[in-house]
């Protein structure tokens, strides 16, 4: 929601001197990598080098692609519960020495030419991707005073909001988001202290391996229209180079809850009828190295327009 950012912020590639962000990106760099070179050679393996009579060559590539997302659809809920309750550093040194391991049998595999193991590998893979995967920052566009209830709602992890402090006196909605432990920010020149304090609780709980959620346009769309993103996300990112979710929240615009009455919201219940559809779409997460408020604007317009 309200995130401005007075100081200039250096070169997003400047970011990768940092002894907090190198390592981390190198890390997702190199695991994708991993991913897509095992992937190849295996597909390589059993449809140029081995006949396989129970995996057709040409099925081949299908059933190992299948193979590696089934743990995003059967354990991403618990890789989530675990990205909670572990701290983030703990869980990536776990799941990095589980890639270790899982390549290890790999490469027996591939000297063996066990498909079998191999078929294994893949889906711990996949498995390794999905535990490593909760670890991240969440962004959205802002057009209602319910965007952060939906998001809540579609999400089946705990998310955490930095919210403008003066929604917090709103009734109802301000006990809600206080029952969610979102977290208030004011701008730098009405409050440093308190617009400090936010970021220094937003890191807190990046440490603790929750998801976080900022609203970069700064409040409420007025128009309709998305706003130009500020640089509370870059603020953030500098200590925390997590990877970054950008989503985009539809057909809000002319809501009860928007301020499409001239700028003010909440006038005129079941304005568009008791029930109306909303939408929610989710870009693929970008790492931390290729972050900026411009590139996020762009990736949720294009949501937008999807």
């Amino acid at each position: 929601m309200n995130t401005p950012v007075t100081a200039e912020h250096p070169n997003q590639f400047a970011l990768l001197g940092q002894r907090r962000f190198g390592p981390f990106f190198w890390v997702q760099f190199l695991g994708a990598g991993n991913d897509n070179v095992f992937k190849f050679a295996f597909t390589v393996l059993v449809t140029y080098q081995l006949q396989v009579q129970w995996l057709p060559a040409s099925r081949a590539g299908l059933v190992i692609g299948a193979l590696f997302i089934s743990p995003y659809l059967l354990f991403s809920a618990t890789s989530g519960q675990l990205a909670d309750k572990y701290p983030k550093e703990v869980l990536i040194r776990f799941v990095k020495s589980l890639e270790i391991a899982i390549m290890a049998v790999a490469g027996l595999g591939f000297m063996q030419q066990n498909v079998p193991l191999l078929l294994a590998c893949v889906f711990l893979m996949g498995l390794h991707s999905t535990l490593f995967g909760p670890v991240k920052f969440l962004v959205c566009n802002h057009v209602s005073f319910v965007d952060a209830v939906l998001l809540m709602a579609a999400s089946p992890r705990p998310i955490r909001f930095i919210m403008d402090h003066r929604i917090f006196a709103t009734p109802v909605l301000g006990t809600l988001f206080r029952l969610g432990k979102a977290i208030p920010i004011a701008p730098h020149k009405d409050d440093p202290a308190a617009y400090e304090r936010a970021f220094a609780q937003a890191r807190r709980v990046l440490d603790d391996g929750e998801l976080l959620c900022i609203f970069p346009e700064g409040g409420l769309t007025r128009d309709g229209e998305l706003g130009q993103f500020k640089g509370g996300v870059m603020k953030i990112l500098q200590t925390h180079p997590v990877p970054v979710v950008p989503m985009a929240l539809s057909k809000l615009w002319g809501s009860f809850f928007s301020r499409v009455e001239r700028g003010t919201a909440m006038v005129r219940p079941f304005r568009r009828g008791l029930f109306s559809p909303v939408g929610l779409t989710a870009g693929a997460a970008l790492p931390a190295a290729q972050v900026t408020p411009a590139g996020l604007r762009e990736r949720v317009a294009g949501l937008l327009a999807a």
